[in-house]
């Protein structure tokens, strides 16, 4: 999709904003070590009018949000693979790229967390949202705040019961797979899977909802990814590819940076349930360069 200065709208907030290109800010991830907390950070670029780095405000009034998100169990500075951390980055990253707000990413190594951290926050893990100075530690609390007091959060939450009773429990097929390792439980996630694509197919829209990113989507597309990595891994579970509905959408997402640079590496999705069933990372799989899965089995024709 294409605002009218022909520049890519990764969010596919266009819509919303009626065609005005919103995305002239150009987003940058980077790691910058700190003395206890490694902070991965979305600087914005400023406008072309006066094209100098604003860092924290855009236009002097942009709140600055942070997220404290759950680091890499393998480097420990690198993003990790919690679904909560990369559903509430994506959605802050697309109000990022409206410019109604400044992202802050702060990775935090829960395996061995800092000492400020465990002052500041003591048992609590993330992710945690600051605003102003306001921490907000519980998930459900999280995404109230990003609708209710954020610039442009309301927009993100869509009301759609059909959709919000389609992606739920998701998650929890894919881990009695993995767990249980037989071919009910590979059958019952095959078939919501199934439901998804049928879903899209049914509406023929871009995202879940319809052809603007929103709330849900942020949240299913996470877990697809996890089920992609982690079933392949470890019960060669693949999504079919006559779900060409669900590829279809999978591409889309693919395509969006929202996704792209919040999304965990092969190496930690892995990890992540390797944990979970106390089995441990062999040495030449932490000194692999991160992989990212993102291609598509199949021909998209757009």
């Amino acid at each position: 999709m294409y605002c009218n200065c022909l520049k890519p709208v990764s969010s596919v907030f266009c819509e919303l904003t009626k065609g005005k290109c919103l995305v002239a800010a150009t987003f940058v991830l980077r790691l910058v070590s700190a003395n206890f907390i490694h902070t991965s950070r979305v600087f914005k670029m400023s406008e072309v009018e006066n094209n100098q780095e604003t860092n924290g405000t855009s236009n002097g009034d942009v709140p600055e949000i942070e997220l404290i998100i759950k680091a890499s169990t393998i480097d420990g500075r690198r993003k990790g693979a919690c679904l909560f951390c990369q559903e509430y980055f994506m959605d802050l990253y697309l109000l990022a790229e409206l410019k109604t707000i400044s992202l802050k990413v702060t990775t935090v190594d829960m395996q061995k967390p800092p000492p400020d951290f465990r002052t500041n926050f003591e048992a609590t893990h993330p992710p945690i949202l600051i605003d102003n100075g306001l921490a907000i530690l519980e998930n459900d609390k999280i995404e109230r705040h990003i609708m209710k007091n954020i610039p442009g959060g309301y927009n993100l939450f869509v009301q759609d019961k059909e959709v919000a009773t389609l992606i739920e429990n998701l998650y929890v097929k894919l881990k009695l797979m993995l767990v249980k390792k037989d071919e009910a439980k590979n059958n019952a996630l095959l078939s919501h899977l199934r439901k998804i694509n049928d879903h899209l197919a049914n509406r023929n829209t871009r995202f879940l909802t319809g052809d603007t990113m929103c709330c849900f989507d942020c949240e299913l597309m996470p877990r697809l990814q996890h089920i992609r990595v982690a079933g392949k891994y470890f019960v060669d579970f693949e999504i079919p590819t006559h779900f060409t509905a669900l590829w279809r959408y999978m591409y889309h997402m693919y395509q969006l940076d929202a996704f792209t640079q919040s999304c965990p590496a092969d190496q930690d999705i892995i990890n992540h349930y390797k944990l979970q069933q106390m089995l441990k990372m062999k040495k030449h799989e932490e000194l692999e360069t991160p992989t990212f899965t993102t291609s598509i089995p199949i021909d998209i024709t757009e």
